[in-house]
């Protein structure tokens, strides 16, 4: 029986390897790509990253993945954004002056002042909705953050937990088959991973 496949994007914005380790320990072929071919033949397609939100948009525009990746969530297969891929699903950010993807609509704003920013460590996580990605994660999970903005769609059904952090912000939106999370589940843990084991059974299972 074939790997599943899961397209880990290359757009120069980091915590690639860790991705891909995580994905490969519950049997995936994790592939890190900057290739259009790659994205489309993809079982999964994972969007990770930190990293500014202009210089990330313009890498994924100079590399012509923007259509690759809209595509991959238009199909149906499993998609699945990490940190900054959270953010650039929506259509801006307070951050800078670029076009973000637009698969949601919303924007990113900065992390309101009176704490320290970025917004590094552990902090908890409430679950408002469920989605196969996060199955048998218990609610109140705490899990690693390092960011300085934070997503804000306007379809607030598709939030699917929040965390506080000077504001209750969004830190995970699910629909579909599409999640996406502002913490770094290959960085938190046993609980973190298996947000990554659900994904490639859900992948598998298509």
């Amino acid at each position: 029986m074939a790997k599943t496949t899961v397209a880990i994007v290359d757009y120069d914005a980091g915590n690639l390897r860790s991705v891909q380790k995580a994905l490969e320990k519950f049997g995936a072929r994790a592939e890190i790509t900057s290739s259009a071919a790659v994205i489309e033949a993809a079982d999964a397609v994972v969007v990770p990253g930190q990293g500014a939100c202009d210089s990330s948009m313009r890498n994924l525009r100079e590399r012509e993945l923007v259509d690759p990746i809209r595509d991959s969530i238009a199909s149906g297969r499993p998609f699945l954004g990490v940190c900054l891929g959270l953010q650039l699903l929506l259509d801006a950010s307070d951050e800078g002056e670029e076009p973000c993807l637009g698969i949601a609509r919303g924007r990113c704003r900065r992390l309101p002042g009176g704490q320290k920013i970025p917004h590094m460590g552990w902090n908890q996580v409430v679950w408002r909705k469920q989605h196969p990605f996060f199955e048998g994660v218990p609610n109140g999970s705490h899990f690693y953050f390092v960011h300085s903005y934070y997503a804000d769609p306007e379809d607030s059904s598709i939030i699917a937990a929040a965390t506080d952090y000077g504001v209750e912000f969004c830190s995970a939106v699910a629909w579909d088959s599409v999640a996406a999370v502002q913490f770094h589940p290959e960085k938190s843990g046993s609980i973190g991973l298996k947000i990554y084991e659900n994904f490639v059974r859900c992948a598998s299972e298509r």
